[in-house]
């Protein structure tokens, strides 16, 4: 758990953002209809905005650590979205119910001792790194910088599925997952 920067004004643009006259239950919404459309459930997340400064605060529970760190990409990477909240815990399905309203923080009262032990066990940290992309980089040059070989590029690829379409099509200020290479 822990904030993530972004950079705001890079990303893809998503219906809602970066108007005066957000409404948060429609950009709440609009992020979890788009954490959908990348392939993961948002049924037990909850999305708080503030327009203001451009942090988005999630909170309840994915099954696993991948879906956690997939859901803070996935929303960091929204042109607009300048920092992402993470106090999503890692919890086999049912543990949590309902996820808590999205208020800076996990509520105990709506946890539960059960859920308090599975956050407590799941806040280990990150299992990848994230690497920013620059002008001029490709996947093959950042599986080199990370790994020490270009040829691990589809590692890097395969661990933003489906948020990445195609290997050649990434952008400068988009955040990356770089997930460990298993020994």
């Amino acid at each position: 758990m822990g904030m993530f920067d972004f950079i705001k004004d890079a990303g893809e643009k998503l219906f809602g953002f970066g108007r005066d006259d957000d409404d948060n239950a429609d950009l709440s919404e609009n992020l979890a209809a788009h954490v959908r459309d990348n392939g993961i459930d948002p049924g037990n997340l909850r999305f708080n905005v503030d327009t203001g400064d451009g942090t988005v605060t999630v909170a309840g529970s994915v099954p696993t650590q991948e879906e956690r760190e997939k859901v803070v990409v996935i929303v960091g990477n929204i042109r607009g979205v300048s920092r992402v909240d993470d106090q999503i815990v890692v919890a086999p399905q049912g543990v949590f119910g309902d996820a808590p309203e999205a208020t800076g923080e996990v509520s105990d009262e709506a946890a539960g001792e059960a859920a308090e032990a599975a956050a407590e066990e799941a806040a280990a940290e990150w299992e990848s790194r994230t690497y920013t992309v620059q002008s001029g980089d490709t996947l093959w040059g950042i599986s080199k910088q990370m790994y020490g070989e270009g040829s691990k590029y589809m590692k890097i690829f395969e661990a933003n599925t489906p948020m990445l379409k195609d290997p050649d099509k990434i952008y400068p200020g988009q955040v990356l997952r770089i997930p460990k290479l298993e020994d």
